[in-house]
């Protein structure tokens, strides 16, 4: 590795919107600087996991070195493939702290879309340098001058700085890894300088423990060296490193400026801290900045489907938050599901990816609850000021939802979404955000056909079935991409579920006043679905505070007490009903109706029939 000094280094990322092609791209650069040999096989060979092979998704940024001569000097070139999906951005923002440039692939045939801009600020706000590709050019359908003039208008590059490729069949690549070598900055360190190395992904291995992805911006590091976590002040020793090509290549060392990973007996999930400083034993240094700490936006319960495999599940919760160090976890407990996890997500596809990939690689089974938001009360009563220490609190879990009495306003998650869509589905899509609470912040033609929108959203109206709507309103054209926009003041109130006047605490939700009628409806006909009939009759409702605001009532089992008179009197009827009646009457007081879990579960999960 020392041939490679840092002058012939070049450290970049390739930013995309979903499915513009970039792990195709990642393919072909493999493929012309060797580092994998040419088959057909070669599809999307950076996206390992199982569940991103299924989807056709990329989840997690993986890294790969590429070695490549141009104009007689050899470079050792750094790959980061980043995921495009909105629920992951933050892969992508940890993956561009190791790089120094990054390329910028935008689809000929779609142009540009929401998380194309969402990703080119991330990269322009780091002041990387850019360079923009044109993709998928062999598509019959495929317009490269729209989408440049599109870019110059949005991210003011000039045209003639596009390079026109197309990933599939390899033409033009072999320009993008020049302009790579012409464009991009070498890394600022140097080897003479002490240790200083950034953590920037983990991964678990069952025998080796973790694997740490590390960017190093200054000094080396070679096996045996004794080196300290600036986060934990442990001290490790290096049992291994090298650079992954996409597998794992073990080298003697490594220098300043160069990507790799270590292996140095970090046993402990915990350990491996992303965004962590590491340094040589009684040689510290200052830490580098890390990253913000990802900020979940949706929080569910998960729980065992049997509480014999609560440890089980523990472990494997373990190991996976070290993948995924973006999921925060809480311990949690329901009277219906039993013990288990409140898990906060940043967004329900990360949501969704995470269970599959505890049921895959885990062999997990688990319950997963409806999700919910993030609210916020501002307190006004002494007493509860007192006892919570501040005068803000956070309220996650609807059980613990304080009494309008006490609270002086409640406030709830917005996002700042931004909708790019062909100006023909303009009308449905307002209409879609006017319904969820949305308020229009801005609107702008990117060229004739294309619009964007931008809107303040109530995180809680998008959690759940917002990009399907949108997509199926749009024909799939429309994107969309949100990022966080602070607590605005919301009227709130908590909503009850009533099983014959006694609340189910699992179903009592947190929503807003406008909302509240549908939704109880919604919940007591479900309910009324999921509850097996009794001898007596059962009354379901919700309600706020006192106020019953939606009913729905299931009827007794009764048994043809009519059956042995035939002729008679009628009063001998009219006894026997009233008899009957008395009899379900006395039954209903003394009755109490346990509600089964797998109604619970058929209610809680996700509202897939709306």
């Amino acid at each position: 590795m020392s041939m490679y000094p840092v002058e012939s280094i070049r450290n970049f990322s390739i930013i995309a919107h979903v499915d513009h092609g970039k792990s195709t791209l990642a393919d072909r650069l493999l493929e012309i600087t060797g580092t994998i040999s040419k088959t057909d096989r070669n599809k999307q060979v950076l996206d390992k996991l199982q569940v991103e092979r299924e989807r056709g998704i990329t989840v997690k940024a993986q890294s790969a070195s590429l070695f490549y001569s141009h104009e007689g000097i050899n470079y050792l070139l750094n790959l980061i493939d980043t995921p495009g999906h909105v629920d992951f951005s933050y892969e992508v923002s940890r993956s561009l702290s190791a790089c120094q440039g990054v390329i910028l692939v935008v689809d000929a045939n779609e142009g540009i879309q929401a998380q194309t801009v969402a990703n080119f600020y991330l990269a322009f706000e780091a002041q990387l340098s850019i360079i923009p590709v044109i993709n998928k050019i062999d598509l019959k359908n495929a317009d490269p001058e729209r989408v440049e003039k599109q870019i110059e208008k949005l991210f003011d590059i000039p045209t003639d700085e596009c390079i026109r490729i197309s990933a599939k069949q390899g033409t033009n690549v072999e320009k993008v890894l020049q302009k790579v070598i012409e464009k991009i900055p070498p890394p600022q360190c140097n080897t003479a300088d002490p240790l200083k190395a950034l953590v920037f992904d983990s991964t678990f291995d069952h025998y080796r423990g973790v694997i740490a992805n590390i960017a190093l911006f200054g000094g080396e590091i070679t096996k045996g060296q004794k080196i300290v976590s600036a986060h934990t002040k442990k001290r490790y020793e290096v049992n291994e490193v090298g650079i992954l090509t996409p597998n794992e290549q073990p080298t003697h060392k490594l220098y300043a400026g160069q990507v790799g990973y270590l292996i140095a007996g970090m046993k402990e999930v915990t350990e491996a801290q992303i965004g962590d400083t590491l340094f040589l034993y009684k040689q510290p240094v200052e830490p580098l900045p890390g990253f913000k700490s990802a900020k979940p936006m949706v929080f569910a319960g998960m729980y065992p489907i049997d509480q014999t495999e609560y440890n089980n599940l523990k472990s494997a919760l373990e190991r996976l938050t070290l993948n995924d160090s973006s999921v925060t976890v809480h311990r949690d407990s329901s009277l219906a599901l039993g013990a288990g996890w409140r898990l906060g997500f940043l967004g329900l596809l990360h949501m969704e990816v995470f269970n599959q990939r505890l049921e895959q690689e885990y062999n997990m089974s688990v319950i997963l609850t409806a999700p919910t938001v993030p609210y916020k009360a501002v307190l006004s009563s002494a007493k509860l000021i007192k006892e919570y220490g501040k005068d803000q609190i956070t309220i996650i879990n609807p059980a613990q939802f304080p009494d309008k009495l006490s609270v002086s306003e409640y406030l709830e998650p917005t996002v700042l979404g931004t909708i790019v869509t062909p100006q023909e589905y303009i009308g449905k899509i307002i209409t879609l955000c006017q319904d969820r609470r949305a308020v229009q912040k801005d609107m702008l033609y990117i060229d004739e056909n294309r619009v964007m929108l931008k809107y303040l959203f109530p995180l809680n109206e998008i959690v759940v079935d917002f990009y399907d709507a949108l997509k199926s309103l749009s024909s799939g054209y429309a994107s969309f991409d949100y990022e966080d926009a602070g607590y605005q003041s919301a009227d709130l109130i908590k909503m009850d579920i009533l099983v014959n006047g006694n609340p189910v605490e699992e179903l009592a939700t947190i929503i807003h006043k406008d909302k509240a009628y549908a939704a109880g409806k919604l919940l007591c006909e479900r309910l009324k679905e999921t509850i097996p009939r009794q001898l007596f009759e059962i009354a379901i409702q919700a309600a706020i505070g006192k106020k019953i605001i939606a009913r729905e009532t299931l009827k007794a089992y009764r048994k043809n007490v009519v059956a042995k008179c035939y002729g008679g009197d009628i009063t001998r009827r009219m006894k026997l009903l009233k008899r009957q009646a008395e009899g379900k009457r006395l039954m209903r007081k003394i009755g109490n109706v346990e509600v089964p879990r797998d109604a619970f579960i058929r209610v809680l999960k996700r509202e897939t029939d709306k």
